[in-house]
């Protein structure tokens, strides 16, 4: 979809509408350059500008194509093709979401193809027509228009992305345990974003060269804060990194504590199972009703010496064979254990 198409001339658009695709040619003739705003253009559209400005087919496909990284190349020997990412920042997914635009540059003529999410470039027309002085330099001045736009539009996608880094930080260096999915999903998007401005530091770099002097200014200033929002991705990266070792540390000391609570536990239900196993066969023992024991267990000493006798031999004899057996063990101990799980 064509969105809008201008000619300049001496830094002013000649004419207040839209100049038809097939007077281009017309336009030209009288000198200054024609700016073609494409929005997401289908195979036909885009074929029929390649035609009118003759640009190169591989150049056209590169430009239909959703790339990873930004690139410049030229096809041509007077047309460049740049290609930029541009990024938007969903807090509440906390994801990055990247849109592209490839800028053809000619003397004459430049191109701007916008896919996916994208720099409103109406803005960006609307203020550099607002300059004049810019705008005299050339098809040029059109490129350092978007390259500006699209570099400042990353800094809220940085300053959004430390927003929730820091969240995640203070979460995980107060002993709290940060989602660890989180941390990774978050990092995914940090290192998706690197990917999408580190290159365009070299690309930035090569259009700097073939500016015209009075742009270069424009170019290292976009270059400079390019820099700044390179580093401060990278000190994200490197942060999420920290983090998500700092939160392993955190889960790995939760899963030793959890550990030793369980450990201690099961020392007191083995101390309180060795006690009482031989106190319930001697009660079971003694819980059958057999002749002998009924005619002889009548009297208050011989419940006693029967009852309450055996259930204290077993027990001095326990006490007796963990010494001998287990001498690091203290008995005591183990009794304060068992009473401690007693109680709980």
């Amino acid at each position: 979809m064509i969105v809008d198409c201008a000619h300049y001339k001496d830094g002013h658009r000649t004419a207040e509408g839209q100049v038809p695709l097939e007077e281009t040619a017309t336009r030209l003739a009288a000198g200054g350059f024609v700016w073609l705003g494409l929005f997401e253009p289908d195979e036909e559209e885009l074929a029929q500008v390649s035609e009118t400005f003759g640009l190169h087919e591989l150049a056209v496909e590169d430009a239909l194509i959703l790339h990873r990284h930004p690139k410049i190349a030229s096809y041509d020997p007077d047309v460049q093709l740049v290609i930029v990412r541009t990024a938007r920042y969903y807090d509440d997914e906390e994801e990055v979401d990247f849109g592209e635009i490839s800028v053809f540059v000619a003397p004459t003529f430049v191109i701007t193809v916008r896919q996916g999410v994208a720099t409103d470039l109406a803005g960006v027309r609307q203020r550099l027509e607002q300059r004049p002085e810019l705008l005299a330099a050339g098809s040029m001045s059109v490129l350092w228009a978007v390259l500006d736009a699209v570099v400042d539009g990353y800094a809220p996608v940085v300053l959004e992305v430390e927003r929730d880094v820091d969240d995640i930080e203070a979460t995980v260096f107060s002993g709290s345990i940060a989602p660890t999915e989180r941390i990774y999903s978050l990092r995914g998007e940090a290192t998706g974003f690197y990917r999408a401005v580190h290159p365009l530091l070299a690309v930035i770099t090569t259009v700097e060269r073939t500016a015209p002097p009075d742009l270069q200014p424009y170019l290292r200033d976009v270059h400079d804060h390019l820099i700044r929002v390179d580093e401060g991705i990278a000190d994200q990266r490197e942060l999420l990194r920290q983090v998500l070792e700092a939160n392993m540390a955190v889960i790995s000391v939760e899963q030793t504590r959890v550990s030793v609570q369980q450990n201690r536990t099961m020392q007191q239900l083995t101390i309180l199972a060795t006690i009482f196993l031989p106190l319930t066969f001697i009660t079971g023992f003694f819980g059958q009703n057999f002749g002998w024991l009924v005619d002889h267990v009548k009297s208050f000493p011989a419940f006693l010496i029967f009852g309450v006798g055996g259930l204290v031999v077993p027990l001095v004899a326990l006490i007796m064979w963990m010494r001998l057996r287990m001498p690091h063990v203290d008995t005591r101990t183990a009794a304060g254990q068992a009473a401690g799980a007693g109680r709980h």
